[in-house]
């Protein structure tokens, strides 16, 4: 039981020291074990100075009463040649007692408060010593000066002297000890600052680069340490990351590029041939769905194009008003179904508005595909706004989750890019899209189109409707 015990309470310091930990920068974690490292030396050295200084009273103690009533037992041996015991006058201190062998006392006084130790040692057959009265270290010594002539001495001897040097250096070390914990936690928050300064400088300079600025590297010189070593590789690892970034976007716009051409003559030769009267319906069905498959497959690669071509810090220098996002929203052709735009004049986010159009755009398209009915709405949170669009299809099915935003995966036999598109895009702009609800209030999904933003700078008129 005790051993459970003892392994429950281990387990739960443990525990705590790991969740406190957690909590705690590195710099933090460093300041704080050399502090306690500092104070459980400090500690230490207290104990081990207060063990000494005691030790060291005792043995004085001992000593001095050895002394003083060796000195008295002379004397005693001396004054008595004719086999009576004569104790001389002048050695009878204040609290020394001079026994026979019956335990009488023939010398000397005895002190109110040590009468019962007085008492009590004066039948000692061995020496002995006892602390009595007010801190008083008391020494019985039986002595024999013929074979007739016995006694006992008993010597006192004050212990406070003693007591206060061992309090004076117990508080000289513990403020010694206090020092020494200030100063190896101040050291250590020093050195510790010293030496994490760069890769502080490195986190913030990483938080400030974007996925278009890929010119910019820590630079933090030649590898003299650990530090400069880090950053190197880190620049190493960007000037790979940025090759296969440049490649990605190379062969992107090369493909948008010599797809555009081709696509636009089908979808032109499509259009052109609905104009025609003599198809019949099974035809007319054909070319439309011509039609509408080469401009979804010219939306995607004008996408493609923009992402290409653009960059972050343009993107973020243009803002949107949520009204006026409205207005290209409802605007927008839809495969069917009823489309409700609420978005609050009083947001407004901080990409342009065909950004933000491409990025909405493929799901609402999937949830007019599922549904009669979508919702579009915007929320404030942080610096931050999120356009929500809600629909009242089936929903999201839990096996469905995992792969949503993958490219390529469909559930309703579609080509699979327009949600891992809609997400690329967002995240060209800063932002994201994610699934909130997989079946909301009206029985379908939410998404969540997130991008930078806030409060608008101005407010426009509410639009009729």
């Amino acid at each position: 039981m005790a051993r459970r015990t003892v392994a429950n309470w281990a387990s739960r310091v443990v525990t705590w020291w790991r969740e406190w930990r957690d909590r705690l920068s590195l710099r933090a974690q460093l300041v704080t074990i050399t502090a306690v490292l500092a104070s459980a030396i400090a500690a230490g050295l207290v104990i081990v100075v207060q063990i000494s200084l005691a030790g060291a009273a005792s043995s004085t103690t001992e000593r001095i009463l050895n002394d003083h009533a060796r000195a008295l037992v002379t004397g005693i041996s001396a004054a008595s040649p004719d086999g009576v015991l004569n104790v001389p006058r002048s050695q009878l201190d204040p609290g020394v007692a001079v026994y026979d062998k019956s335990g009488s006392q023939v010398a000397g006084t005895v002190p109110p408060s040590m009468q019962e130790e007085f008492k009590g040692l004066s039948v000692a057959t061995k020496k002995r010593i006892v602390e009595g009265g007010d801190r008083f270290a008391i020494m019985a010594l039986p002595f024999m000066t013929s074979p007739k002539l016995q006694g006992v001495v008993i010597i006192t001897e004050p212990l406070a002297p003693y007591e206060r040097n061992e309090q004076v250096a117990m508080v000289v070390s513990i403020i010694a000890g206090a020092l020494l914990v200030l100063m190896a936690a101040g050291s250590a928050a020093w050195i510790s600052k010293r030496v994490l300064s760069p890769v502080a400088q490195m986190a913030r300079t990483a938080d400030e680069w974007s996925e278009h600025d890929l010119e910019r590297r820590f630079a933090l010189g030649a590898p003299t340490n650990e530090i400069r070593a880090l950053g190197n590789t880190l620049d190493g690892l960007l000037d790979k990351a940025v090759t296969v970034i440049r490649a990605e976007q190379r062969l992107t716009s090369e493909l948008a590029h010599e797809l555009r051409t081709p696509l636009t003559t089908i979808h032109g030769a499509a259009y052109l041939l609905a104009l025609r009267t003599d198809l019949d319906d099974q035809a007319r069905e054909d070319v439309a769905l011509i039609k509408n498959s080469s401009a979804s497959m010219s939306n995607t690669i004008s996408v493609l194009l923009d992402l290409a071509r653009r960059h972050s810090q343009a993107l973020h220098s243009d803002r949107t008003q949520l009204d006026d996002l409205a207005v290209e929203l409802e605007g927008l052709p839809m495969p069917g179904g009823h489309l409700n735009v609420d978005l609050s004049p009083a947001l407004s986010i901080n990409v342009p508005a065909a950004l933000a159009i491409r990025a909405v755009s493929p799901i609402l398209n999937n949830a007019l595909q599922v549904s009669d009915r979508a919702w579009v709405s915007a929320r404030a949170d942080g610096r931050s706004v999120a356009l929500l669009v809600a629909d009242s299809g089936p929903g999201v099915p839990d096996q469905w989750v995992e792969t949503l935003f993958e490219p390529g995966w469909s559930g309703n036999g579609g080509s699979g890019l327009g949600l891992s598109l809609a997400r690329r895009v967002a995240r060209s702009g800063g932002g994201d899209v994610s699934l909130v609800e997989q079946r909301n209030q009206h029985g379908g999904a939410t998404f969540a189109v997130t991008f930078p933003g806030g409060r608008a700078a101005r407010t426009s008129p509410a639009r009729g409707g």
